[in-house]
């Protein structure tokens, strides 16, 4: 879905979000200026940091994901390259390092997603701040039960939630994305694209924090106004969002 996810995604404010994402940085310690931005997808998190002058490096395990990314950043990036989180690379020493939009919900397991954070773990700076979101039971009840819509740039982008509704703590969800051209032979066809996402309850993730030598600097709730509060509650915020550091 490379092609059409920023058309898809064109709701979200993506400037207001990572400002609200560095205020919550900042609260915990948050300084310097060079970024690892862990799951970019097509750069839409990545580009408001490059505009605030942050020096960024980013990966994303689709290639298609990264050629759009490139084509936005060009060489204002560092370094941008194809990389998996279950074994990611240690790229340097970084203030802050973000893996955003649910992306660690594609970690299908408690064992794969402690993978992932000692990998972030291993690319923090002495007294850097991981920041990263994963999405609530909620989310799975509602968004991942719901078909969902969206006609942009002659296009019908179509997400097909498959939970009915009915989602217990730590369960895998699936839903199916597809797209095809509201007028026929103008815009290329994307057959149904299977998504499969993990809910992380909160012990889970505190636990594969610790695993990784991380601890939990803040934690916050969100619906989609993309305002952080606190206390989180899975019932009524779309996403958690975990301010983290390493451990001691």
């Amino acid at each position: 879905m490379a092609s059409v996810y920023d058309d898809f995604t064109a709701h979200h404010n993506y400037t207001e979000w990572i400002a609200s994402l560095l205020r919550l940085g900042e609260a915990h310690g948050l300084r310097g200026d060079t970024v690892l931005d862990v799951a970019c997808g097509t750069g839409k998190s990545f580009m408001p940091l490059l505009e605030l002058g942050w020096k960024v490096t980013a990966c994303d395990i689709s290639a298609s994901m990264v050629e759009v990314a490139r084509a936005k950043a060009g060489r204002q990036v560092e370094r941008l390259e194809v990389a998996d989180m279950r074994a990611l690379p240690i790229y340097g020493s970084f203030d802050l390092v973000c893996c955003l939009d649910d992306a660690v919900n594609y970690l299908l397991s408690a064992a794969e997603l402690e993978q992932a954070l000692r990998g972030m773990a291993a690319n923090l700076a002495p007294e850097g701040i991981l920041v990263f979101d994963s999405n609530t039971i909620t989310t799975y009840r509602t968004f991942f039960a719901e078909q969902v819509e969206v006609e942009a740039n002659g296009q019908r982008l179509i997400w097909d939630g498959r939970t009915a509704g009915v989602v217990e703590p730590g369960q895998i969800s699936e839903a199916a994305f597809e797209a095809e051209p509201l007028v026929p032979g103008t815009r290329p066809t994307i057959p149904p694209e299977l998504h499969r996402q993990r809910h992380h309850p909160e012990a889970e993730v505190r636990a594969a924090l610790a695993a990784a030598g991380l601890e939990v600097a803040g934690l916050y709730g969100c619906t989609t106004d993309g305002i952080p509060r606190q206390p989180l509650n899975e019932e009524s915020h779309t996403k958690a969002i975990y301010v983290a550091r390493l451990d001691g």
